[in-house]
């Protein structure tokens, strides 16, 4: 485990010291990369998430979601089932709260609640990837719980990373779960011996 947190800690740092100029650049192109993606387009249902240390801001993402007519999910913490989450509607007028790690999340109302399976896409944030696909969070296990059925679902996750975040190799977990596809302001990385078979 050692090595995992030694590399969380230098990639963390790294993205940390990314000037405000530059995640702004790395945000609009990152942007250009979602909207142009064919599994975007036709999405209608897409989980993201708020930014918070340094991650890409997606904000200028969701708002084009907004225009498009998508309906954009956040996650939320799971008030009863510790360790993982539920995925609220966000909307420009939705309730907002922090959460027990200072992250904005949407109030909890089970009205706004959209089960995994019904999701198209969730794009789910990291701490650092491989070329193999393999994923670092911030070692809670969230997304890799929720993650851990997606194949046999419609459901596409896509990582989104700086370009920073990329390392040479992760140290593999039995309960990380590798993801299809990570994009990046730069480049798209895909994985398809990870991807569901398409029918």
């Amino acid at each position: 485990m050692n090595k995992r947190v030694q590399i969380r800690t230098a990639v963390r740092q790294q993205r940390q010291q990314l000037s405000n100029e530059e995640q702004r650049q790395a945000s609009m192109r990152l942007k250009e990369h979602l909207i142009s993606h064919k599994k975007i387009i036709n999405a209608q249902r897409i989980a993201l998430y708020l930014a918070n240390d340094s991650e890409l801001d997606t904000m200028s993402f969701i708002h084009w979601c907004w225009q498009q007519g998508k309906e954009v999910y956040l996650p939320v913490l799971h008030p009863f089932c510790l360790g993982h989450l539920l995925f609220l509607r966000y909307e420009k007028n939705t309730s907002m709260a922090e959460n027990m790690f200072g992250i904005l999340e949407p109030k909890l109302d089970v009205t706004k609640v959209c089960p995994l399976a019904e999701l198209d896409i969730i794009c789910a944030p990291l701490v650092a990837f491989d070329n193999t696909g393999a994923r670092l969070g911030m070692g809670g296990g969230f997304y890799d719980r929720s993650l851990a059925h997606w194949q046999q679902t419609k459901l596409y996750p896509i990582g989104l990373a700086h370009d920073c975040q990329l390392v040479e190799c992760i140290p593999i977990e039995s309960w990380d779960i590798p993801l299809p596809e990570i994009i990046t302001p730069s480049k798209s990385y895909l994985f398809p011996e990870l991807c569901q078979l398409e029918s």
